[in-house]
């Protein structure tokens, strides 16, 4: 019979953790219960799991609230980093007594500490959301497209296969082919309705509404946008667009996160061509369920959509 100290670390080791401290699935139960043990003696120790595993995720969300009420103005992550200049006044030794170095002065020093890295880093949200926009746009074949506040890097790169205008709170002073930047709000887009046939936000629209990029405070944020955003967009057209998804809440004043329902339900008058994601494990999926995203903690939606072709009636406001 196992000791219960190895079923606290069989249990333990079981449980997956996510972006946010340890995962609250009860899958680990399940698995305690399986073990053949006294009923006295499983039960005893799947009660101290439980409540090991509440004060461990309340005490994990605790720690993430402290930190990013200080991130903003000291970076605690850096912090940890101070050892490393140890490493870096060695290379300073050891550089300064190779043959052929050049003349090292100490006011043209210039640490980093923070790249010896043993993979390469990135944003999983935005390297795979501007990837999977830019190769949906390219095969379109489109020759004109419309983007709304998404990464700079991501509207200059598209410019250089097919002519894009920028639109953003804050212009883009560049001068850069095919590219133009225009002054405007996602909630008033200087557009005539039914005008775009190429359209993207990628990663925008949960900020609206929160104060973060000087907007005014509005809790129906969100929900206005991608009504401004379908309003824009022509019959026909298409529209690539990303958030966060998973449980629906606010992080107040970083963004929202919405179910994919919820984004359904706020494009409801467009068509679903495509939904893709980021999970929570930082794997892309490709054409996903939404369903598997619904419980996320903090994963990333892309969403095609298109507008229907009408066949009559009157077109869009102006």
């Amino acid at each position: 019979m196992k000791k219960r100290s190895d079923l606290l670390s069989l249990a333990a080791s079981r449980v997956r953790p996510s972006a946010f401290g340890c995962h609250r699935g009860g899958s680990w139960v399940s698995q305690v219960a399986e073990l053949q043990r006294p009923k006295s003696l499983e039960a005893g120790a799947a009660t101290r799991l439980r409540a090991w595993l509440t004060c461990s995720n309340a005490l994990a969300r605790l720690l993430l609230c402290a930190y990013r009420w200080v991130d903003p103005v000291l970076d605690v992550r850096r912090l940890a980093a101070v050892p490393r200049y140890v490493s870096f006044l060695q290379d300073v030794v050891r550089y300064r007594r190779l043959p052929g170095a050049e003349r090292l002065t100490w006011l043209d020093t210039y640490p980093c500490l923070h790249d010896k890295t043993k993979t390469s880093c990135f944003d999983r949200h935005y390297f795979y959301q501007d990837a999977w926009a830019f190769r949906r746009i390219v095969e379109s074949g489109t020759a004109a497209h419309v983007d709304v506040g998404s990464r700079v890097d991501f509207v200059g790169m598209l410019a250089a296969v097919t002519k894009v205008t920028f639109i953003d709170l804050r212009p883009l002073e560049v001068n850069w082919q095919n590219l133009g930047s225009r002054a405007g709000t996602i909630l008033a887009l200087p557009l005539p309705g039914n005008a775009v046939a190429s359209l993207s936000c990628l990663h925008v629209a949960e900020h609206i509404g929160l104060g973060r990029y000087g907007d005014a405070l509005d809790p129906q944020g969100t929900l206005r946008a991608t009504r401004e955003l379908a309003r824009v967009l022509a019959p026909g057209g298409n529209l690539y667009f990303s958030v966060p998804v998973g449980k629906p809440r606010v992080c107040f004043n970083a963004h929202r996160i919405h179910s994919p329902e919820q984004i359904l339900d706020y494009f409801d008058e467009l068509e679903l061509a495509e939904f893709s994601a980021v999970g929570d494990d930082r794997v892309f999926y490709l054409r996903a369920d939404l369903r598997m995203f619904a419980q996320s903690q903090y994963a990333c939606g892309l969403f095609w959509f298109r507008k229907p072709t009408r066949t009559g009636g009157a077109e869009g406001n102006e």
